[in-house]
């Protein structure tokens, strides 16, 4: 007698966005950030229905953004999947009709579009590798509109397995022993601590090493944090010296580009020797000829040093000439910062700012980033104890960036280290980018504080008696100078118009009391708005901007 439950499942009907989601699940993936719309909201739905959070945004960058830091945070890195028009309407001038696929291969590691809903779980399981393997990067998967509601014959899906975890590579040992002699023979030695760092999860084999060793090192903007800033051998306060007059230095997933100014004189000496060490060969090399390359997973080739520098007891003497003059650097150099910082004129400046917000900080909190001088005067100040637990605008400056990686921070923070908090520091033009975000921080109530620092203007602006004044003469298109912004703007406003708190401050006094009553309310996110005087500047730099300007 045949098996009327066998005949009832093989007759069984899935659709394509169930599919979609099934196979997002089957690869680990748990978060999804997006604005749904035709043909892609049914996607969204079933996500949710298997388990997947959802988080929709307000702008299709802010999602990507997200996206981005929750991959670099967990180490599934972005995915994106996009909606297409119907295959029988391919050609045609579909609806938003676009050569998806090909555009995203300049961009992406991997870019498909599947050639079945069969096919789904394959191309998404290749998609999700690619992100991870290697030098991580983001893939793309294209699924055509008619594929979403398609039904088909559940017994026809195979999902793949979920892939396994990227390979741990290492470095020839033969270099190894040779980066152990070029260190060994420093005189003037360096360690710069990169992005690449904090993602391999190399906190604990590098500050060994730090330690170990006595050796002076500084972080990029992303690897604060993989050794603490307030450790006795971070000399971040004396970069500019440090870079210019080591004889080696030894890079950890930090790249010789426009951050560290290409590894060139006049900052750096002509002769320095560089030891780099990072998963992706194509890397190695660029804008000077390293003295050692050590290719592969940062944290094994760490490890590797280790164990070649442990075979001949040795360590750089931390009474060195070399280290006597870093510490007077850094000692100069916080001196100018905190002289600044405590001027009781108002405005305030952004070291003002900065020192009394510092003051409060939970040391478990991420710290997100962005502007111009807000974010690079803000990261010399503000601390960094553990690592990955800086965001900010990265390798391309990104603008805008901010509350998408704040929102992707506290997801993460909420599902793993609940009453963990994220302290997101924009410049008034950076919140500019992304601020109808605000709205989705309170819809999904994250424990997120925003600090805006204004000083009414992209680098600089003017105060409002001086705009009334420009006012008088011709209209504002004529005469505002264009990185003028308007004086006094209450973005608090936008975070109470949402059901959080606000609040507009413009004393140290009212920055002390408004930072310690948003960090004490668990309850709903809050956004201070921070006036400084329009006109603040950084402390003297020893150079100048890469890029001259004649404002």
């Amino acid at each position: 007698m045949p098996d009327s439950n066998f005949a009832e499942r093989s007759e069984e009907q899935v659709s394509g966005a169930t599919v979609i989601a099934q196979a997002l699940k089957t690869q680990d993936v748990e978060y999804i950030f997006g604005i749904v719309g035709i043909p892609v909201t049914e996607i969204a739905i079933a996500a949710q229905q298997l388990g997947i959070k959802y988080i929709g945004m307000r702008n299709e960058q802010a999602a990507c953004y997200a996206a981005s830091a929750i991959g670099y945070l967990t180490g599934r890195p972005l995915l994106v999947i996009g909606g297409s028009p119907e295959r029988n309407q391919e050609t045609m001038g579909a609806f938003q009709e676009f050569p998806q696929v090909e555009a995203c291969r300049l961009y992406t590691k991997f870019s498909a579009r599947p050639s079945s809903i069969e096919a789904v779980p394959f191309v998404i399981e290749k998609a999700v590798r690619s992100s991870i393997y290697g030098r991580p990067g983001a893939c793309y998967v294209d699924i055509p509109a008619d594929f979403v509601n398609l039904q088909v014959n559940v017994n026809s899906i195979k999902y793949v397995e979920c892939c396994m975890s990227p390979p741990i590579s290492m470095a020839e040992t033969s270099a190894v022993c040779t980066a152990a002699s070029v260190i060994r023979s420093a005189k003037q030695p360096l360690l710069i601590i990169g992005k690449g760092a904090a993602y391999a999860h190399a906190e604990d084999s590098i500050q060994k090493l730090v330690e170990q060793y006595k050796l002076p090192f500084l972080p990029t903007p992303m690897g604060k944090g993989v050794v603490p800033d307030n450790h006795p051998y971070c000399v971040g306060a004396a970069r500019s010296r440090a870079l210019q007059f080591a004889d080696v230095i030894v890079l950890f997933g930090a790249r010789l580009n426009w951050i560290l100014h290409f590894g060139l004189p006049p900052r750096y000496q002509p002769d320095v020797k560089f030891i780099q060490v990072d998963i992706c060969a194509e890397e190695l090399g660029n804008n000077v000829k390293p003295a050692v390359t050590l290719l592969g997973d940062i944290n094994a080739v760490t490890k590797q040093l280790l164990e070649e520098l442990d075979k001949t007891p040795w360590q750089y003497p931390p009474e060195s000439k070399w280290w006597k003059t870093l510490r007077e650097k850094m000692k100069s150099n916080e001196a100018a910062s905190k002289e600044l910082a405590s001027k009781k004129s108002l405005p305030m400046n952004y070291y003002t700012v900065f020192y009394h917000v510092q003051e409060q900080l939970p040391r478990d909190c991420f710290v997100v980033s962005e502007g111009a001088n807000t974010m690079d005067i803000g990261r010399t100040v503000l601390q960094n104890y553990l690592p990955r637990h800086r965001l900010d605008a990265g390798t391309f400056g990104t603008m805008g960036v901010g509350l998408g990686f704040a929102i992707a921070a506290a997801m993460v923070a909420k599902d793993r280290s609940p009453g963990q908090r994220i302290i997101c520091v924009e410049g008034d033009s950076a919140f500019g980018f992304s601020g109808m975000e605000v709205e989705t921080i309170c819809r999904y109530n994250l424990p997120i504080i925003l600090l805006v620092v204004n000083n009414n203007g992209i680098y600089q602006g003017f105060d409002s008696d001086t705009w009334k004044e420009m006012l008088k003469f011709q209209d504002a298109a004529s005469v505002v100078p264009p990185m003028c912004l308007l004086p006094n703007s209450h973005y608090e406003q936008v975070m109470t118009a949402f059901g959080g708190k606000g609040y507009f401050v413009q004393t140290p006094e009212e920055l002390q009391r408004s930072l310690r009553q948003s960090l004490a309310d668990t309850t709903k996110p809050s956004l201070i708005n921070i006036m400084i005087e329009p006109q603040a500047t950084r402390k003297t730099q020893d150079f100048h901007w890469l890029t001259r300007s004649n404002m």
